[in-house]
């Protein structure tokens, strides 16, 4: 775990992406969904 700093304070700040897509099964599939997983854990 890896925390920021600076003069004042320490913070770890965590995201928590949604997407929100009308027919999403045939909008994501595993191409994409892994594309986007390796872009955003890496």
């Amino acid at each position: 775990m890896k925390l920021d700093n600076n003069n004042h304070s320490v913070f770890l700040l965590y995201y928590h992406l949604v997407l929100v897509v009308k027919n999403r099964r045939k909008a994501i599939d595993d191409p994409i969904s892994n594309y986007t997983k390796d872009c955003l854990f890496d």
